[in-house]
This record gives C-alpha cells, structure tokens and sequence, in this order.
C-alpha cells in the first residue's frame, strides 16, 4: 500500500501523541485491512485518555485509542470471499477466540479470550489502517454512510441492551441516563422493537429536550427526593400506572438504578448496562417483592450488528442526528476534550486521510 500508519496514541493519562506505526499485515487468510475513515469518541475512550484504566484494564504502555469505526477494505487475505477492495465496511472491534464454551454458545461477548480494540493491552482502531478478521467487517450498503457506519457499534450496544430487557412491542420502557447509549436505547426501543411510551430520565434539560426530538415520547427530570419518591412522582407525571414494563439504566449512577427498580412494575423487568461504581446500595427487597427479572448488558453479540446495519439502511433508525462534529485526525484531542465537557453527543474524527 506504500502509505505510513499514522495512530493517535495515548502515553499516559492525559498525554497522547501521532505516531507512525507499522501497517498491519494480512496473518490469516480471511483477514482485511481496513483504511479507517471515521472514529467516534465514546466514554471509555475518555476514561482511558484521562485515567489510564478502567476497572481491571490499566494502560501500562503505549496504546492506539478509538473502536467506533467504518473505513474502506485495502487488501483481503486470499480466502475471503464476502468483500472486496473499496468495499464500505463498519468495522466490529472485538474479536473473541470463537473456540470456548461462550462463543459456541453465540455469546461471543463473554468471551475470556476477548481482544477488543483500545482495551488494554490491545490498540485501538484511531489510524489509517486496521486488521480485521472478514466477518467482523460488515458492508454498507449504498444508502448507509460511512458517518452512520461509525455510530453502528453504539447503536450495537443499544440493540443488545434492549435484548436483553426483552423489550416488546407495545410496552413501556424508562430510560436513564440521556447520554449516546442513553439515547439510542430510546430510539431502538421504539423504532426497532415496537415499545409504545419511552421515557428518557436525565438531570441535564438540554439532553432531555434532545432526547424528546429524537426517539423518547416523554421525559423526566429527578429533584434531590430519594429513589423511590422520585420514581413514584414519574410514574404520575408519565402516566406509567403501576410501573414500567422495563427499566434500563445507561448512566451507572447509583440513585439511577435504585429508582429504576422503583419505578419498574410487578413484575417488570431491569437491565443494567450503564458502568459506575463497583458496588452500591441495591433496593432488593423491591426487586424480590415485584418479583423483577434483572439482567446486565455488555457490548454486543450474535446478530447485533447486522440488524443495526440493516435498520439504518431501512430507515427505521436514524443516528445521524446524533453527530455533533467532526474533526480532523490532526485535532483529535478536540474530540476527547468536547466529550469530557459534554459539549457534544457523538464527534466523530475524520481519517487519517
């Protein structure tokens, strides 16, 4: 390809760097190389360029950030047969063993072996060029950007969300927390799923005005009352009845979940995939009473991204609204700093080109 392999690196928390780094190689013959051509920002990225570590995972040396991308195949190793060079491609960044029991299972997800770009110790996607297995590259068609190929992982990770809530059609769902994940869990929801009322629950009035626009049917803002106070006040002001079918927190915020299970009605059922404190006080004298079915969500699994793609291509979910700027790979940083401050909902950086 006689092209440098230009990456955004980060050296230590806060401390990233351009670096050239070597083109990545075609080892297995089903593999592709990528030329990425947009990144979004998420909040693990943040976490990682301002901590160096979330939980267990800690950056003990030079990483390549970004694993929210799209780009156009370069080279294809001499046994893959579903893409070409100049194919359009959003690319699924992490790649299980595909031998243990969990990726038999077609939970892939839980993988042990799991190598997922920009988690330590592996590189991220943030460079001009990357390598991956065939089948975790996914072609758009004609009518999905590649803008819109970038937010397919985000919107993978809503897909599995409300998978795991068995959202159904003509239910209720509540969800907390009006960030990205937040806020696509809303749209999925109701436009892929078929949930009647979606009520999205933040602190933030410009998020939830925005939540309202784009996919929620009613919103709600929690005062300083305690869990289960504020939940019986959204119940009221959102004509929830008993409760809701469903509740999902996508913030990580203790008081968020505590009035989740609050707000859920006999029962209903709770999703938790929103990342905060290890340990928290939990209500489970309410989830045993409603007899709550509760469940996590982690990343995506078997057929996420496929059915993320296939909406957007049908139109039944619409993520470009999501985008609040893009950037040049050279202002990468500007990325991070807009997320850190909230200043936008999803940034994606362009390149390099």
């Amino acid at each position: 390809m006689g092209e440098k392999n230009l990456s955004f690196v980060l050296e230590k928390p806060g401390a990233v760097k351009f670096e050239d780094r070597p083109i990545p190689e075609i080892k297995d013959p089903h593999d592709v190389i990528v030329n990425v051509q947009y990144t979004g920002i998420c909040g693990s990225d943040v976490h990682y360029w301002t901590h160096g570590r979330i939980g267990d995972f800690v950056v003990k040396s030079p990483m390549v950030l970004g694993h929210e991308s799209a780009g156009l195949i370069s080279a294809v190793g001499p046994a893959v047969k579903s893409l070409k060079v100049g194919d359009r491609v959003a690319m699924e960044p992490g790649i299980p063993c595909r031998y243990c029991v969990r990726c038999k299972a077609g939970t892939y997800n839980q993988c042990p072996d799991m190598r997922f770009a920009a988690t330590p110790p592996y590189d991220g996607t943030l460079a001009r060029f990357y390598s991956l297995p065939e089948d975790f590259c996914y072609k758009l068609p004609e009518s999905v950007s590649l803008e819109e190929g970038a937010l397919v992982e985000p919107s993978a990770v809503a897909v599995h969300i409300c998978r795991m809530a068995k959202v159904a059609p003509g239910e209720s769902v509540v969800v907390f927390g009006a960030g990205p994940v937040g806020l696509l869990c809303c749209r999925v929801a109701r436009d892929v799923f078929g949930a009647k009322k979606v009520v999205a629950v933040d602190v933030n009035e410009d998020r939830l005005q925005f939540a309202l626009e784009y996919a929620a049917t009613h919103s709600f803002k929690a005062d300083r009352a305690s869990p289960a106070e504020n939940a019986e006040r959204m119940k009221l002001e959102t004509e929830l009845g008993g409760g809701a079918d469903v509740a999902i927190d996508a913030s990580g915020a203790e008081v968020c979940i505590q009035t989740a299970i609050h707000v859920a009605r006999m029962g209903g059922r709770f999703t938790q995939a929103g990342n905060g404190k290890s340990e928290i006080t939990f209500p489970i004298t309410a989830v045993c009473s409603k007899e709550l079915t509760v469940t996590g969500s982690f990343r995506y699994s078997t057929g996420d991204y496929q059915l993320v793609v296939d909406m957007i291509a049908s139109g039944k979910l619409e993520v470009k609204s999501l985008i609040t700027k893009k950037v040049k790979f050279e202002d990468a940083e500007e990325a991070f700093r807009s997320v850190k401050e909230g200043k936008a909902i999803k940034c994606l950086i362009a390149g390099p080109q």
